[in-house]
């Protein structure tokens, strides 16, 4: 029997709206008391002096990349659960673009099994295909994947036919499963590789206007209003796709919608180094689409921050800014760094931030987190706002390094992850 009190730590439960400095007692992996002070405890129970540290509900991360299958040169599974739970998480979404894709029951079973053996971590939420190798034209046998246990649906790249998307809608209407699309006009994009403004003209780099964004989104949405089948859009960028979600969400549309960590923390300028971990799809934001996206991660208009982790070898990253591919891991890096520029600048209360990485994620799934109660599995996240680190390869537990923060330090580590493999 294992037995823990943590003295004295701050509790930010997104659940119960509160912030509050107390005690936690923690047994065999369920909260058993939490009060001001806990003084009814066993001899054999380990204490820790939790001042200043920060404990929360787990963090849950909406969609991110893994190497294996395929790739295990990127990322092995085991070190895509590992890199997860070193940032806080205890739920963390696979998405099917794997090699082979996860567009088949057997693929589903084999990750589960690896999920089911790695005891102590987070729980692997696993995105089903929406059509076969994610080719856009045939649809997988969706029935079948939905009773192998995906989470949701979702090819996780743009669509260039209306009709298979209408198509999808209907057939995906009876399931009740997340189904997440990321909205991108791909003829508008073109061979673009950064956010169309000024900062792409002194750049001197190819410019993806926002439209490509946007009339997607527009399409989409047009398509949700028709037929009503709920949908989550991803990777929202730009600040008039926030306009568009926005209406749709004041006129009842079912959607959700999420944008990544790192279009909340950096906007074109950054670029300015020709860092290719720098290089996304979709691209930073100019500084207007940034704060835009801050304000409607703030109030609810865009549902939940995303980590969208994407490993890549040196060797794939090594090369010119627009031929290297797109992406940069972030499950290891994206809660000291927001924590770092958004709660300790002030812009977002430790609340704010907790919500849209924890209790609101969770609820794009159809999920719910529990409250830091008695009687509630201990699925937390102790944090330590002012440890300070250096980011390199002996302190990250992921394969791949391809950050622009690489050998930096970085103030915010996670100290202790409560993750069960039994949740559902």
């Amino acid at each position: 029997m294992t037995k823990e009190l943590l003295k004295q730590v701050r509790v930010i439960d997104p659940v119960q709206k509160t912030d509050t400095v107390g005690d936690v007692l923690i047994i065999d992996g369920y909260i058993q008391a939490v009060a001001p002070q806990i003084t009814d405890f066993s001899a054999d129970t380990s204490i820790r002096d939790c001042q200043g540290l920060i404990l929360g509900t787990g963090l849950v991360d909406l969609y991110s990349h893994s190497g294996e299958p395929g790739f295990e040169e990127r990322e092995t599974l085991s070190s895509f659960l590992q890199a997860a739970k070193a940032g806080g998480f205890t739920r963390v979404g696979v998405l099917p673009d794997t090699s082979p894709p996860i567009d088949k029951p057997a693929l589903v079973a084999q990750l589960q099994q690896h999920r089911d053996r790695a005891k102590a971590s987070p729980h692997l939420h696993i995105w089903g295909a929406i059509t076969l190798d994610l080719a856009g034209k045939q649809l997988t046998e969706v029935a079948d994947l939905a009773a192998a246990g995906v989470v949701g649906f979702t090819d996780a790249k743009p669509w260039d036919n209306l009709g298979i998307v209408r198509r999808v809608l209907e057939y995906l209407q009876p399931f009740g499963k997340p189904v997440a699309f990321w909205p991108c006009d791909r003829h508008l994009a073109a061979n673009g590789k950064i956010r169309d403004g000024a900062e792409a003209l002194r750049i001197g780099l190819s410019p993806i206007p926002v439209s490509a964004e946007t009339t997607a989104i527009a399409a989409l949405l047009e398509l949700v209003a028709d037929i009503g089948t709920p949908v989550h859009i991803m990777r929202v960028s730009t600040a008039r796709s926030v306009e568009l979600i926005a209406k749709a969400k004041a006129q009842g549309l079912p959607i959700t919608a999420s944008t990544t960590w790192m279009h909340v923390l950096l906007d074109t300028t950054a670029i300015r180094s020709y860092h290719t971990s720098l290089h996304l799809d979709p691209p930073l934001g100019n500084h207007k689409d940034m704060l835009c996206l801050r304000d409607a991660v703030r109030t609810g208009i865009i549902d939940a921050i995303a980590i969208d982790h994407a490993p890549y070898t040196y060797e794939e990253k090594v090369q010119a800014f627009g031929e290297s591919p797109p992406g940069a891991i972030g499950l290891e890096l994206a809660l000291p760094l927001l924590w770092q520029n958004l709660v300790t600048t002030g812009e977002f209360t430790a609340s704010e931030l907790w919500r849209v990485l924890s209790h609101q994620p969770a609820a794009c799934l159809q999920q719910e987190v529990k409250a830091i109660q008695a009687g509630e599995i201990a699925e937390l996240t102790l944090f330590n706002p002012l440890q300070t680190w250096h980011i390199n390869k002996a302190n990250l537990q992921t394969l791949a390094y391809n950050t622009p923060w690489f050998g930096q330090e970085v103030t915010g580590r996670v100290v202790q992850v409560w993750c069960h493999n039994n949740l559902k």
